[in-house]
């Protein structure tokens, strides 16, 4: 992975996970012939309240049905990413291209989904839920950013 910025939010992911989505990004860009972009790792709740806020409370589209506490990316297990064309993001790159990279890691795509289609969205939850991490946040007073929670 060349890319600086995807590689200092590489490092804020769970460093049960960190690995697995270094090497998917590394072989999906190599495989493909491509270069990819982390456009998000680890957020904080704060962040992830205002992402959920956007088309409810505030103004644009929803982009997340995820409150703060029910996304995985709230644990570090969670990155979204784009195809750079240059300086560029290609939005409009078909990400599932990478799903047979991401299944060799135990990496599970957001456009699989069936109500809330996240196309950019990969993650790997380690078998657990939202709710048994929130439940872990809750019980330990977990901070996002300053320490992991325990898997």
């Amino acid at each position: 992975m060349k890319d600086t910025i995807s590689q200092s939010r590489l490092l804020t992911l769970h460093p049960k996970v960190r690995d697995d989505f270094k090497l998917f990004i590394e072989e999906a860009e190599k495989g493909l012939d491509i270069k990819l972009r982390i456009t998000s790792a680890l957020r904080s709740f704060a962040i992830q309240e205002e992402l959920y806020s956007q088309g409810r409370t505030k103004k644009g589209k929803i982009i997340t049905n995820a409150k703060p506490g029910s996304s995985f990316h709230n644990y570090g297990l969670a990155v979204d990413l784009v195809r750079m064309d240059g300086a560029n993001a290609d939005w409009s790159f078909d990400l599932s291209k990478l799903l047979p990279y991401a299944d060799k890691y135990g990496i599970d795509w957001g456009g699989n989904w069936k109500k809330f289609k996240d196309y950019p969205h990969f993650e790997k939850t380690l078998g657990n839920t939202w709710k048994s991490l929130l439940s872990k946040y809750n019980a330990k007073k977990f901070i996002p950013g300053t320490d992991y929670i325990a898997l």
